[in-house]
């Protein structure tokens, strides 16, 4: 698989990443076996890119890449993120100050059983926290040896580059898919400009993008049943639109997944998809989008299909704790 490299001066790594959420949370039942298969068959499919967190599991997620690929080390760049904390009553909230950064990645490491990590972001910002503070800490860790690089999540352009003054990030990660495009007026021009990656989550609209979702398919405690999109009249709508996207796709050669993930590819060097599955088939159909091929033409009508999505991307609770 090609590669791309995470900021100006960061590692190369595979053009499309494996986002490793699902094994561990959110997405409804998973098990660790399958998870474990599908993230040695990632390593053989070329990809070296991997995205983790806390949040995914608690602590599991990492865990788990410990366990599964970890006598594999030297294969892959391991990225996780810390901020959300869980308090003694299980309440969640957001910490992103330096001294939680430090404590985060010690106890990343000891679950992952690595003595490093590739890229660290902060997962989310506590606006209360300058993010002067949270850099200072996440530099430390570069500094100690702990971290190799250090990223951001959910920032807007102001935080990026008052965090960027501090120390380079070599990463911003963000949702950004045919169905979710607004960090394109001002964002990934900061980004450019800076000489930093954007690694795009749900980079196929949280699976609504394959054409295999429906309200009948998600089980019961999928977190996406609480999502505008994926809700009532919304998802009426944007099943059509999913409908005229795999219309193109056919015409492409290709499945609507794997132009949707073409299509960020040609949006510049710069842009890493991570694509999130704990099955093996949706693997091996994602890393094959590397090989589609876009015309002008193909861009213009993926694009064209996409253009009145319905809905938020997120409910209104977890949309005030993005783009701070």
């Amino acid at each position: 698989m090609k590669q791309r490299q995470i900021g100006a001066d960061g590692a190369w790594v595979s053009e499309l990443g494996l986002g490793c959420m699902g094994m561990s949370a959110f997405y409804g039942s998973y098990d660790d076996e399958t998870s474990t298969r599908t993230l040695l068959r990632a390593l053989d499919l070329g990809i070296t890119h991997f995205d983790s967190a806390f949040l995914y599991g608690y602590g599991h997620n990492e865990e788990l890449i410990g366990k599964a690929i970890g006598s594999r080390r030297d294969e892959f760049f391991l990225a996780t993120k810390f901020a959300h904390r869980q308090q003694p009553g299980g309440e969640r909230v957001i910490d992103s100050s330096g001294d939680w950064a430090r404590q985060s990645a010690d106890d990343a490491l000891q679950r992952l059983g690595f003595d490093h990590i590739d890229l660290f972001y902060m997962h989310r910002r506590n606006p209360a926290t300058p993010i002067e503070d949270t850099v200072a800490g996440l530099a430390s860790l570069v500094e100690a040896g702990k971290v190799r690089y250090i990223g951001l999540s959910e920032v807007n352009p102001a935080t990026l580059r008052a965090a960027h003054a501090v120390h380079p990030i070599a990463a911003v990660q963000m949702e950004y898919s045919l169905f979710t495009r607004d960090i394109e007026s001002e964002l990934i021009p900061a980004c450019r400009e800076l000489g930093v990656a954007i690694v795009a989550y749900s980079p196929v609209g949280r699976g609504m993008l394959t054409g295999a979702l429906s309200a009948d398919t998600l089980a019961d405690n999928d977190f996406r049943r609480n999502l505008p999109r994926f809700t009532g009249e919304n998802l009426d709508h944007n099943t059509a639109l999913v409908a005229a996207l795999t219309e193109v796709a056919t015409e492409i050669g290709c499945t609507p997944a794997q132009a949707a993930l073409a299509w960020l590819l040609a949006q510049g060097d710069d842009i890493l998809p991570i694509p999130g599955t704990k099955r093996i088939p949706h693997l091996e159909e994602n890393t094959a989008a590397a090989n589609v091929v876009l015309t002008p033409a193909h861009l213009a009508a993926l694009e064209s299909t996409a253009s009145a999505v319905a809905g938020e991307r997120n409910t209104e609770a977890a949309l005030r704790t993005t783009y701070l």
